[in-house]
């Protein structure tokens, strides 16, 4: 399995990528491999603000459906389009073009309270 370093993790098994004060946020190669073959995405929080660990949508795989909850307090300013057409790109490249949503963070230092990539494989017991 990849864990980037550049990234920062939580324990419910989102990441997320800090550029200035956007992130892109999505869910880590571990989360996707127990959940399965993804079906769906659905994400209605689109422009709101959503606070620190709060459930900003739900992904769904061919057996089960798991929330998704916000590494960050900030507001969702896109969802990833691609996967409306193509929601198995959570399967095949969950650092890449399998993001989630991208959003502007409300503080910056909500990021240092994250788990890095070796504290994240110690959380999953890598």
């Amino acid at each position: 399995m990849d864990f980037p370093a550049a990234l920062k993790y939580t324990k419910d098994h989102e990441w997320i990528k800090v550029e200035g004060d956007v992130a892109y946020i999505g869910i880590t190669e571990f989360a996707q491999r127990e959940l399965g073959d993804i079906v769906y995405i659905d994400i209605s929080s689109l422009g709101k603000e959503v606070a620190k660990d709060e459930v900003f949508g739900t992904v769904e795989a061919v057996k089960t459906v798991s929330d998704l909850f916000m590494p960050v307090a900030g507001t969702i300013t896109e969802l990833n389009p691609a996967l409306d057409k193509e929601p198995e790109l959570v399967n095949s490249d969950p650092y890449g073009d399998g993001w989630m949503v991208k959003v502007t963070l409300t503080n910056a230092a909500d990021v240092d309270s994250l788990l890095s990539a070796e504290s994240y494989q110690s959380l999953i017991g890598v």
